[in-house]
């Protein structure tokens, strides 16, 4: 999930229940297991799998289940036949929602992403119907402890990011898609730890929903994210604290 902030999406997930966890782990240890399978093992030659990495250390999966996902998709069968369709389509108060899935049958992904759209006060639409407001980029979240602000900033600036902003006692640091890895590298070699790490889609223009309307979309977020097809969902609602 995604909008305005995407610390603050990154701290809903963690505040999921156990079953939400479990839910969320089990999506990384897939799309792990078919970037290793579709790149190889070793992180360094392979920028999907590294990436992939990075996002479940940042949603903290064991470093044990990391390991074992990459031997499976080494060894197995894992990211055969898999294919990545993107959904679009119109959550309440028309904001626009973005799905990303990674299934090995698209016909019964979208059936499903489109019976979710309906029953939650949604509905599908064509390609390109919403995406054209969501730009992809890489954002990086740091603890605002770790390193006074200038030096970081020079740092990730000379690695290729385009922004550094600080808010909620981290730092969001953004990248575009194809400077992502250089940061992160960068981050790593002078030993400052990141929270999370993720290549996302940020939307350019975003609507407010309160009240209902907000608590609908979160609604039809949990049901997306709740389905095995599913990786992750994006959107371009700003949603009160609460």
């Amino acid at each position: 999930m995604s909008g305005h902030s995407k610390w603050a999406t990154i701290k809903r997930k963690k505040a999921k229940t156990d079953v939400g966890r479990a839910t969320a782990w089990n999506k990384l240890i897939k799309e792990i297991s078919v970037a290793a399978k579709m790149g190889g093992g070793n992180p360094d030659a392979n920028p999907r799998l590294r990436t992939a990495i990075l996002k479940a250390k940042g949603q903290s999966l064991p470093a044990k289940n990391i390991e074992s996902a990459i031997a499976k998709g080494i060894g197995g069968n894992s990211g055969a036949n898999m294919e990545e369709p993107m959904y679009e389509g119109y959550g309440p108060a028309g904001c626009a929602i973005l799905v990303q899935c990674l299934t090995d049958n698209r016909t019964r992904s979208v059936a499903d992403i489109r019976n979710i759209f309906s029953k939650n006060g949604g509905n599908m639409g064509t390609e390109g119907s919403v995406s054209w407001n969501f730009k992809k980029k890489g954002i990086v979240v740091v603890d605002a402890s770790a390193c006074p602000e200038d030096k970081i900033m020079d740092l990730v600036l000379e690695a290729g990011a385009n922004d550094l902003a600080t808010e909620d006692g981290v730092y969001e640091i953004e990248t575009t898609p194809e400077t992502f890895e250089a940061v992160t590298k960068a981050l790593e070699n002078a030993k400052i730890e990141m929270l999370s790490a993720d290549i996302t889609y940020a939307a350019e223009n975003t609507v407010k929903l309160e009240g209902e309307d907000a608590q609908k979309l979160l609604k039809m977020i949990d049901k997306l994210e709740d389905n095995e097809d599913v990786q992750d969902v994006y959107h371009n609602a700003e949603l009160p604290e609460e």
